[in-house]
């Protein structure tokens, strides 16, 4: 029988299963953000350093991070204050919220390296109505795509 004293700090509290929880997100993300810049015409993708695979695929998995890190520090905090918004147009907000999200995702990409992930209409010097209309729109496509890829994993008892 192995002692609670035995078993290493990081697998005692729980920290492997947040970790293989963040990796399974970052996978669903990335092909989210691949099936976003696919199907909807405002969104583009261009890999890091050039156009292989291996690139396409390193490209997908850093976005898809950020878009996790954005979606668990930053969202929460936002959703909270706009707790009176979501009253007012019963929820209805949400899509603007996710959409303005995104649209930081394709901000933050871009000052890794210019033209990765954009949004027609969002430029350096500001935005347009038609990258915030592009961008909801995304964020409609990358939620129903995490909502079944994690369906799957769930199925699957990788979750």
């Amino acid at each position: 029988m192995i002692g609670q004293s035995q078993i290493p700090i990081y697998l005692r509290d729980g920290t492997m299963k947040h970790m293989k929880r963040f990796l399974v997100s970052t996978v669903i993300n990335g092909l989210g953000i691949w099936l976003v810049s696919a199907i909807i015409p405002g969104i583009g993708l261009k890999p890091y350093g050039g156009n292989e695979l291996w690139q396409l695929i390193v490209t997908l998995l850093v976005i898809g991070a950020i878009f996790g890190l954005i979606n668990s520090v930053i969202a929460p905090v936002i959703k909270v204050i706009a707790i009176p918004l979501y009253i007012l147009t019963f929820g209805l907000i949400s899509f603007v919220i996710n959409g303005s999200l995104l649209l930081l995702v394709a901000w933050i990409s871009q000052q890794l390296s210019p033209d990765t992930f954009t949004i027609d209409g969002f430029t350096s010097t500001g935005l347009t109505i038609t990258s915030l209309g592009w961008a909801i729109l995304a964020s409609i496509v990358m939620s129903i795509c995490s909502f079944i890829g994690r369906g799957i994993f769930k199925a699957l008892r990788i979750l």
